[in-house]
């Protein structure tokens, strides 16, 4: 008799299932109005992915260097806004591109601005190439995009090649 005392003066307190199915839905409102900008945060496109591609390519580039004892080149097609990884010959001029290992091509919106290699202009040329070497070093490298109002520069350290990237100060 006392138990049945007990539960009278102290009830036992839980949550309906309908209490339960709003506070879910709710939860699930919320989530939902959050993923789009949770995917676009993720998505790269514009200028974001442009940087991200070149460095990138840079990595591979001297990663190729490194592991195969070989130089690497990323030769540059500043007219076409391309770039591609390919194999090096001891010469001064790029091997031909028999079989690239990887190509980027820039986003139509993104620019390149400005493409120094050793310090000489070579954003008006044909082609232009940066090669990479087995002792982890590199060709000089500045290269700035654009795209709207917003400019990044990407570099090249020579005697680490490896790369940094920073917005254009004027």
């Amino acid at each position: 008799m006392k138990t049945a005392v007990a539960r009278k003066k102290f009830p036992r307190r839980a949550f309906t299932l309908i209490e339960v199915m709003i506070v879910v839905a709710i939860i699930g409102l919320i989530a939902a109005m959050g993923v789009p900008s949770i995917l676009q945060t993720f998505r790269k496109e514009g200028m974001r992915k442009a940087v991200s591609d070149i460095m990138d390519l840079c990595n591979d580039a001297r990663a190729q260097a490194i592991f195969s004892g070989q130089p690497a080149q990323i030769v540059f097609y500043p007219a076409d806004k391309r770039m591609e990884l390919a194999g090096a010959s001891s010469g001064e001029s790029p091997a031909p591109p028999t079989k690239a290992a990887r190509s980027v091509t820039l986003p139509a919106n993104v620019d390149i601005a400005m493409l120094d290699i050793e310090m000489i202009d070579w954003g008006g040329q044909e082609k232009a190439w940066v090669t990479f070497f087995p002792n982890g070093t590199c060709d000089e490298l500045t290269l700035v995009l654009h795209c709207g109002d917003e400019w990044q520069k990407i570099t090249l350290e020579y005697s680490t090649a490896l790369t940094s990237v920073g917005p254009v100060t004027r």
